[in-house]
């Protein structure tokens, strides 16, 4: 009997299943720090114990991006090992903070299927949640997958797409416990600007770029555990229709998310995903840039220290967003991520 597993193709999964993934992991001061050195973060809440301590916490928290790609690591194995490409996001919500030295894990439900009309692909949705050692479930969200099929002849299941939420309700987002900004300071996290400084319709060029390096997007998904086969077997790729090896899409979303960082600093808490998809591929040494544009606001009742802001950002490569390029423009072949998200803000300085 063969002991390697050559993962799951698009005819192994079936509506309703449920997976258990492997393996726990325990993210550390020391994945931090990597994780600060592949993108530059620099959000004041995630890069010093006394300025998040300042804010009501017991130390700085996990970046939520981290946390989100190590979990989307752990599916990997069993979802996306032969997938084409990952194509979009919906309903992700951060449930819990999380800290250095947690252990994590993940277990996922398949609750779509859908064969393209090719007949050798089709298209996989699971909600993934991740759990930390404790069983607290700390993030959860929907995600869909292109995944090849083993067998073109196999027959089609029958087609579910699931219906998702345009967005996370404000009543749903939810705020760290403990958390309180009415000491925050905007000189220690780089910015005057508040929740009463954005409306709705601002857009903002982030103006910095950062170019891919090719040990960069890969150090950074094996920090992931992430073992798509598309980041990293340069043999394989060569014949794919990308024809080399392409970046982690989440590799983009910590970019731009680092280059956000010039006009949103005091938005120091990803709260929520409200959809986002990978528009076009990225490979090592392209550029990166972005910019974003506020949708809405959301304030919470009893809490006048704290608002939300619901942004989209959108991240380009070898292009810069002076002109605010984006999916169905005239520049679309330049846009890499189109990602829709809630902010967390200090309402007022201290």
């Amino acid at each position: 009997m063969a002991k390697a597993s050559s993962g799951n193709f698009f005819e192994d999964f079936r509506l309703g299943q449920e997976i258990v993934h492997a393996v726990p992991r325990t993210i550390t001061t020391g994945d931090v720090a990597l994780y600060s050195a592949l993108y530059g973060m620099r959000f004041a809440m995630q890069s010093s114990d006394a300025f998040a301590q300042s804010c009501g916490l017991a130390r700085a928290p996990i970046d939520n991006f981290l946390l989100f790609h190590v979990i989307f690591g752990k599916t990997v194995p069993d979802i996306s090992l032969n997938a084409v490409a990952n194509l979009g996001y919906a309903e992700c919500r951060f449930l819990a903070p999380a800290w250095p030295g947690d252990s994590f894990t993940a277990r996922s439900e398949v609750i779509g299927l859908r064969e393209n009309a090719n007949g050798k692909t089709g298209i996989v949705y699971v909600r993934s949640t991740g759990y930390n050692q404790h069983g607290v479930a700390v993030l959860t969200f929907v995600r869909w997958v292109m995944v090849n099929k083993r067998d073109a002849s196999v027959a089609a299941p029958d087609t579910v797409i699931p219906e998702l939420a345009s967005e996370v309700a404000g009543d749903a987002i939810v705020i760290p416990d403990g958390l309180d900004f009415s000491g925050y300071a905007p000189s220690l996290a780089g910015s005057p600007y508040f929740f009463d400084d954005y409306g709705p319709g601002e857009r903002i060029d982030h103006i910095d770029g950062m170019t891919i390096e090719e040990a960069e997007h890969q150090i950074a998904t094996r920090l992931y555990q992430n073992t798509a086969k598309g980041h990293f077997d340069a043999v394989l790729q060569a014949s794919s229709r990308f024809g080399r090896r392409i970046v982690y899409g989440g590799h983009i979303i910590s970019l731009a998310r680092s280059l956000s960082f010039n006009g949103l600093a005091n938005g120091c808490v990803v709260a929520a995903i409200n959809g986002g998809r990978h528009v076009n591929a990225a490979a090592a040494g392209d550029t990166i840039y972005c910019w974003s544009e506020v949708l809405d606001k959301c304030t919470f009742p009893e809490r006048t220290d704290i608002g939300a802001l619901r942004v989209r950002t959108i991240a380009t490569k070898d292009l810069d967003c002076a002109s605010y390029p984006a999916p169905g423009g005239q520049e679309e072949a330049s846009v890499l991520l189109d990602l829709d998200y809630w902010l967390l803000i200090p309402r007022s300085a201290a």
